[in-house]
């Protein structure tokens, strides 16, 4: 059997998880650095995925706690899909990456990992960014640390 080391991976396990929404909690902080947001627009934000599937795995979430994309203003609605477009052509510029993944799961049968708060997810792909490690052993590499992405791409926003 493989065994991959990720001590840094302790402190999560270990550490009580928090009550609440993520995506209400970390724009109240004020600590974008720490909190990995990227940009904050007038009624949503960008965060980078704490638990990314490649490097540049960005969510785009409305302030407002809703879980329905039907819930949204059209205000909101317009922002969030502008800045979809402003971060996918940001994310070009850096990362120069093959193609996108851009979805948004809406309930917990669907994919949700924080359901009851409504977001989308863009995730940068590259032509062979999947290799034998999730095949053969079930194991996802993520070839950059989530501080490297933010650097390269906080002052593009």
């Amino acid at each position: 059997m493989e065994q991959i080391w990720a001590p840094w991976r302790i402190k999560y396990i270990q550490m009580e998880k928090p009550e609440g929404c993520i995506l209400c909690e970390k724009p109240k902080e004020n600590n974008d650095a720490l909190n990995y947001i990227l940009y904050r627009g007038d009624k949503n934000f960008v965060i980078m995925n704490s638990y990314p599937y490649n490097p540049g795995h960005l969510m785009i979430a409305p302030y407002r706690h809703i879980a329905n994309l039907e819930e949204l203003t059209d205000e909101e609605l317009l922002e969030h899909f502008q800045i979809i477009g402003r971060a996918t052509k940001l994310l070009k510029q850096v990362f120069n990456p093959d193609g996108f993944n851009i979805g948004i799961n809406i309930g917990k049968v669907a994919g949700a990992g924080i359901a009851e708060h409504i977001h989308s997810h863009i995730v940068p792909r590259w032509q062979g960014d999947t290799n034998f490690m999730p095949v053969l052993s079930n194991v996802r590499v993520v070839p950059e640390a989530l501080a490297e992405t933010y650097k390269k791409l906080k002052d593009k926003f």
